[in-house]
């Protein structure tokens, strides 16, 4: 399942450079209207993408919005269980967001669907931090030559959201955060259909992994290096013992993660609430950014020499990877095969290698 897909420019050429210019055209489009969905990324859908929908086809009122987002999804030949990974629920996060266009662009499936949202919380991608040094763009030089991807904020844009923060966030389950939590698509699951934007849009992925009936469901994200939560799988206490089994299998790979379950009492994050509010097996996952430390200024998120953007992106991959093995072996009703760069890709030609 870690067998590398060689997909060359000529076989996907022509329909790339059609996604490719319907964004150049569409994108100055949207940022002038400022409200509608932000289509500027540049993701170039490989071979294994068998269609494109966007996440208000599991909630309308979505439509339009700076919180509509493609979901691209990857289909198999032969019937299986469904896969989701969702990467950029915090745009800043970007070895999420890396990892699950790696997928988009060069996984091909060949038994059961996988569901891939490179971009979770768009609005939080229409943006950066700058007052931290946070760049706002990340280069990569690739097969069709260099190309540029947002690195966006942690929240949902304030501009976006409709209406001032409160003064603390009261999650429906019971938690209190600080009001700008409201924003954080990660602290307001499984969202509300008549709510927030970003509640709005956690629905409507709550929404998705329902009907889609997805048995595993992946979030992606990054913490600060000296975070205890940096390299770490957390699971929701049904996937615990598969979640254990992916970690051992990984460190016999030379890859070390920690393990930790979802708590009962802190609401609002997808692992537990996505396990909770339906019949997938939720995992997040966690690397180490630099651009996620605290006292971080003018952070070199690609190139870092202690967590280099490959590095990270190539740990969720395999990270993603082991826990569908684990599942291959103990759960005898999961079925899915698949074929997606890995770690030892990533680490023998780099992360640019792997893109279209």
């Amino acid at each position: 399942m870690s067998a590398m897909v060689h997909v060359s420019w000529k076989r996907w050429g022509a329909r790339t450079g059609a996604w490719v210019l319907l964004l150049a055209l569409v994108a100055p489009l949207a940022a002038a209207a400022g409200s509608g969905p932000y289509v500027g990324h540049d993701i170039r859908p490989g071979v294994g993408v068998t269609r494109m929908v966007w996440l208000s086809e599991y909630h309308p009122p979505l439509r339009g919005t700076p919180g509509d987002t493609p979901v691209y999804i990857l289909e198999g030949s032969q019937p299986g269980s469904t896969v989701f990974v969702a990467g950029g629920t915090h745009g800043n996060e970007i070895a999420g967001v890396m990892a699950a266009t790696v997928l988009v662009e060069k996984a091909v499936v060949t038994q059961g669907r996988l569901i891939v949202i490179p971009r979770a919380n768009n609005s939080a991608s229409t943006y950066a931090e700058v007052e931290y040094g946070d760049p706002e763009w990340i280069w990569l030089v690739t097969p069709s030559g260099p190309r540029a991807f947002r690195y966006g904020a942690r929240r949902t844009h304030p501009d976006h959201h409709g209406t001032p923060d409160p003064a603390v966030y009261v999650h429906p389950k019971g938690s209190t955060f600080e009001g700008y939590e409201i924003r954080n698509l990660d602290r307001v699951h499984p969202g509300r259909p008549d709510g927030t934007l970003t509640e709005q849009v956690s629905y409507a992925m709550v929404e998705l992994i329902r009907r889609e009936n997805v048995h595993v469901a992946f979030d992606l994200h990054e913490a600060g290096p000296t975070s205890r939560l940096a390299n770490m799988l957390i699971s929701h206490p049904k996937g615990l013992e598969i979640g254990a089994l992916a970690l051992l299998n990984l460190e016999l790979e030379g890859i070390s993660m920690k393990l930790e379950h979802s708590s009962e009492d802190f609401r609002g994050l997808s692992h537990r609430e996505w396990g909770d509010e339906t019949d997938a097996y939720a995992y997040l996952i966690e690397t180490p950014n630099p651009g996620q430390a605290p006292d971080r200024m003018n952070p070199d998120v690609v190139g870092d020499p202690e967590a280099p953007l490959w590095k990270r992106v190539g740990t969720q991959l395999a990270t993603i990877r082991s826990v569908l093995e684990a599942f291959t072996m103990a759960d005898p009703s999961f079925a899915f095969e698949y074929t997606a760069p890995d770690y030892a890709d990533l680490e023998a030609r780099g992360l640019g290698a792997h893109l279209n």
